[in-house]
């Protein structure tokens, strides 16, 4: 076995460290550099303690005058509610904040799921800093980074980059904190924020660089790495145009950030292809600061794996550049039901196993969308919600297709008994996406929960040769959304064109469920909820066992991941890995090359 190759580790600060919001200055970091030369087979580990922050001549100090803006110092968002009886910050306003998607996106210390801003120890014990000061548990830092860069721009990623290399940190990228695996965070990271790389340019003709001068795209637009998806939408409906992308309410999801790199799916994917299909270029830097521009014409080894071959893993992107399509008239479709039901009842059964059903041919019909299946919040009993769009069509076809599920969910709610009852049922035109998107999502989104997911792909035979046994297994996991977003344009491009996990075009629903905690609970209970999720992540892969998830949005306890996210493709992203990062300073929660590294990322196997 090879020596253990150590990342360092800043040296935590204590909690009344946390809550007075000391200066960078008075914060003194401990870094081990692990260096090592690999002239056979065996590595020869030699370590060298550095300390920094000693004084004006410190290397942080440096870094400083490297970079456009002042270090970031994160702190964990609910840092200034401490200490409980004295609080040091302006608390009101993290607590009127708390739950708001894009608070949090502005906020370098927050992710958007809470749990992955605490560090849970071998021995359960936890190092966080909870927003219920109740608990009377200490602020301490967690697993929110130490210290980082506020990039601004490429010159400013180079830098940081560099300086990681040099002292061999643990290094995350952060754009908005959406990773649900919470790979964008790090206990004793440093870290790139490319939030305020805000950059939007749109292109009447783009040609990428090395291109021929023949090789030219209409309409195409380029998004610094910390556009939303808000901002985005918007910049393109200006020009009446629209771009395949993300859905959340508020639009906050980083639009040239992870959710491009793990693959990204969006509710125009059947009719434009998944995000990465809509590439044109890459512009990233590598561990060692070189800037690359990769496309179709140059880097294109590169350009394979950016599509989808998992963010944080080969460098830093700090813009892409899309193709853009003309707006086009949608007809939205929204069935929302209630049951009086803890669980699911013959009624809600039967709906759902009827979308199940049809799933196929409204595919076909050109429809995408999803549908939710969760607990009322006041109340607990479950319903359905599905929200579809047909772009391009006509509300008679649209009446011939999915007009059969309102159908018989107004057949099952006449039945009476209250067992299921019918709130809204809505067939509609709309003149456009954009509009559809301001209309049917809120500008404000939920976040700032802990939880963990599990997903699966679902291919279409699947769906199509069994859907009572899929319905069956599906409806009883807990907060259970299934995405068609699968099909159309996306299964019309060859598997191995680029790094997404070839499973995404077999696919047609794409299907996720959720489990969820308080802030504080104890380990031990929260193990027990994973272990639920352990247990239905068998069951939904039996499904399909030669299919896949979506590393954007899956179980970090798959037994394969590498298998799970990435197919065959692994062996040539890891390839590819190497070449652009030889010394693994991007490497990521079951990522490409994190099985040479210890379940923490710190010790090289």
């Amino acid at each position: 076995m090879l020596p253990c190759i150590v990342r360092p580790f800043a040296a935590f600060p204590s909690a009344s460290d946390v809550s007075t919001r000391y200066n960078l200055a008075e914060l003194r970091l401990d870094l081990l550099q692990a260096r090592y030369h690999a002239r056979s087979t065996l590595a020869h580990l030699v370590l060298r303690p550095i300390t920094l922050c000693n004084n004006r001549s410190s290397e942080l100090d440096r870094l400083a005058g490297q970079v456009s803006r002042p270090l970031l110092r994160p702190l964990p968002p609910a840092s200034p509610c401490y200490p409980a009886s004295d609080p040091s910050g302006n608390c009101d306003e993290v607590r009127q904040s708390w739950s708001n998607a894009s608070w949090r996106a502005n906020q370098p210390g927050a992710m958007q799921g809470a749990n992955f801003e605490t560090f849970v120890f071998q021995n359960d014990t936890t190092s966080a800093c909870f927003l219920n000061t109740g608990l009377g548990i200490p602020c301490t830092q967690g697993s929110v980074p130490v210290t980082g860069v506020d990039a601004r721009n490429d010159a400013d990623v180079q830098a940081a980059v560099k300086f990681a290399a040099s002292d061999n940190l643990r290094l995350v990228v952060k754009s908005t904190g959406h990773d649900l695996s919470g790979r964008s965070t790090a206990r004793g990271s440093f870290v790139i924020w490319t939030h305020n790389m805000k950059n939007i340019t749109f292109h009447d003709k783009f040609s990428p660089e090395g291109a021929p001068p023949s090789a030219t795209h209409d309409h195409a637009i380029t998004l610094g790495a910390g556009v939303q998806w808000e901002e985005a939408y918007e910049a393109v409906n200006a020009k009446g145009r629209v771009l395949v992308g993300g859905l959340s309410a508020g639009g906050t999801v980083g639009a040239a950030s992870g959710w491009v790199l793990g693959g990204g799916h969006s509710i125009l994917s059947p009719s434009f292809g998944l995000g990465v299909d809509n590439v044109l270029q890459f512009t990233m830097i590598s561990s060692n600061g070189t800037r690359y521009a990769a496309n179709a014409h140059q880097h294109a080894d590169l350009f394979f794996a950016l599509r989808g071959g998992g963010g944080g893993t080969y460098g830093v992107v700090t813009s892409v550049t899309y193709q853009t399509h003309p707006s086009f008239p949608i007809i939205a479709a929204v069935l929302s039901t209630s049951t009086d039901s803890l669980t699911p009842n013959p009624p809600l059964q039967t709906l759902f196993t009827e979308l199940v059903r049809i799933t196929p041919n409204l595919s076909d019909a050109g429809w995408a969308g999803f549908v939710a299946v969760a607990p009322d919040a006041n109340t607990g009993a479950l319903g359905m919600s599905a929200f579809y769009i047909l772009p391009n069509g006509t509300t008679g076809r649209a009446n011939e297709t999915i007009g059969q599920l309102f159908d018989t969910a107004q057949t099952l709610s006449a039945a009476g008994n209250d067992s299921l009852t019918v709130q809204t049922a809505l067939i509609t035109p709309v003149d456009s996406f954009f509009t559809w998107y301001t209309t049917f999502f809120p500008k404000t989104s939920t976040a700032g929960a802990n939880g963990a997911l599990g997903s699966w792909l679902l291919p279409r035979d699947v769906v199509e040769q069994d859907p009572d046994r899929v319905a069956q297994t599906l409806i009883p996991l807990s907060g259970l959304t299934a995405l068609m977003v699968g099909g159309g344009a996306v299964s019309r491009v060859n598997p191995h064109a680029m790094g997404v996990n070839p499973a995404w075009r077999t696919a047609l629903l794409h299907t996720i469920f959720a489990t969820g905690w308080a802030e504080g609970t104890p380990v031990s209970d929260m193990n027990q909820l994973l272990d639920q999720v352990k247990q239905n992540m068998t069951t939904l892969r039996a499904l399909a066992p030669d299919s896949g998830a979506y590393f954007n949005e899956a179980s970090l306890f798959e037994p394969d991941p590498q298998r799970a996210f990435f197919g065959d493709n692994r062996d040539t992203l890891k390839a590819i890995k190497h070449l652009y990062d030889p010394i693994d300073l991007f490497v990521v929660k079951e990522g490409i090359g994190s099985d040479d590294w210890d379940a923490e990322l710190v010790c090289r196997l």
